[in-house]
């Protein structure tokens, strides 16, 4: 069943099913940014990555523009990946802590990234449509890691996307009794993953001060607890 993860990521990164996305990406793949100009842009959704027999999966938003669009990793290249990787390296479940790009030699460690959009959309704001039509990837990805424990949902749309995930398939009736706050605990059902929830590492939430360093390597101390 692993080898089954390579053929869904080859298959994530031919996808077309979402014209407004793709096209997006293909432009910021042209264009570039300038500090970005020698760059050969991945410009193509972008498909998990991590250890095959992790006990944690996190779920992020989608590809940054100018970081995993450019990188083709997710958080790869981009000031939410610089906060994410310190904390997922100061908690154990990564071997270094930064990631700037695809042959850096960063490896996790029991820990799987996916993302709820695999393409970089506008704004960073997907159409309901487009994460509708993303979620089977979801489905997929955590159907062939058969290990995972705790899933950790990187902001609201990756939370209410996991629930919808689970409401679909009949484990859940309803997500109005989960309420998103930060390194939030949920216990959806037995022998389900315990679902985490916490504030995206975004840049509008780390400047401003919402998230904190401490705050979001909180959320991955309370999973080292829950694995033990």
């Amino acid at each position: 069943m692993r080898d089954s993860l390579p053929r869904l990521s080859r298959e994530i990164t031919s996808c077309e099913k979402c014209p407004r996305l793709r096209e997006y990406c293909a432009e910021v793949a042209r264009v570039k940014r300038r500090a970005y100009m020698d760059w050969d842009y991945w410009g193509r959704p972008v498909p998990g990555f991590g250890d095959p027999d992790a006990e944690l999966y996190l779920l992020g938003l989608a590809p940054g523009a100018h970081g995993a669009n450019r990188t083709g990793r997710m958080f790869t290249g981009d000031r939410s990946g610089d906060w994410l990787y310190r904390a997922l390296f100061k908690t154990g479940f990564a071997n270094q802590a930064e990631s700037t790009h695809r042959e850096d030699g960063l490896q996790l460690m029991n820990a799987w990234i996916g993302a709820s959009v695999r393409c970089a959309p506008p704004d960073n704001k997907p159409l309901p449509g487009e994460v509708a039509a993303c979620r089977p990837y979801v489905e997929r990805e955590l159907a062939r890691l058969k290990r995972v424990k705790v899933v950790v949902a990187l902001g609201r749309l990756a939370f209410d996307n996991y629930l919808a995930l689970r409401r679909d398939a009949g484990v859940i009736a309803s997500r109005a009794a989960f309420v998103f706050t930060h390194d939030g605990e949920h216990h959806i059902a037995p022998g389900e993953p315990v679902l985490i929830s916490s504030y995206h590492p975004s840049q509008q939430n780390t400047s401003t001060g919402k998230l904190t360093e401490p705050m979001l390597r909180a959320v991955f101390e309370r999973v080292r607890r829950l694995l033990a």
